[in-house]
């Protein structure tokens, strides 16, 4: 039997611990961006990952695990900038970082926990490409529902997307047997 919580405990302490080194590098210069940068970034990593999964030649040093970890957290910071706004100048230090942070993926777990129990785990029968197949579907939707300045007639929102995406990537991750659980 899997033991997902754990599983999924340990690839987001892994995205978490790294989210906090870069804040110590670079601070909150990310709280300028606004959503549409954002999820061009995300777009672009997940773009890099079906590029890997699809060519067997690699000329840049990162696999698909750094991808899967850049979603995770550039999904994060777009959550926090939807409940924050965007900012002029960085205005978050590591601490409140690192706390909003851990807000959005415990809320974002609570969401797996839900679907897993409805969906009965079947994404452990997936392969890895068809959950960044999903990612990309989900920033196809975001960046339709940013075209249309939010409004949505019967579909869900931009925070419920992010969360879908997070999922999916930490998913694949577990797949991936990136990290153990300790």
């Amino acid at each position: 039997m899997h033991d997902t919580s754990k599983q999924y405990d340990a690839v987001v302490n892994h995205c978490r611990e790294l989210f906090s080194k870069k804040m110590k590098d670079y601070g909150s210069a990310w709280r300028i961006l606004r959503l549409p940068s954002l999820t061009d970034q995300i777009f672009i990593k997940a773009q890099r990952i079906r590029s890997l999964q699809e060519n067997a030649e690699r000329r840049v040093d990162e696999d698909e695990v750094a991808e899967f970890i850049g979603i995770i957290n550039y999904s994060v910071m777009a959550l926090i900038q939807i409940d924050k706004g965007i900012a002029k100048e960085p205005d978050l230090d590591v601490e409140e970082a690192v706390k909003l942070y851990d807000e959005k993926i415990a809320l974002t777990k609570t969401l797996m926990e839900n679907k897993n129990h409805d969906y009965g785990e079947a994404w452990r029968d997936m392969r890895v490409s068809s959950l960044t197949d999903l990612i990309l579907q989900k920033l196809l939707r975001v960046k339709q529902i940013e075209d249309n300045k939010g409004e949505t007639l019967v579909s869900e929102g931009i925070d419920a997307n992010y969360q879908d995406m997070i999922n999916y990537a930490i998913f694949a991750l577990i797949l991936l047997e990136a990290f153990d659980p300790a």
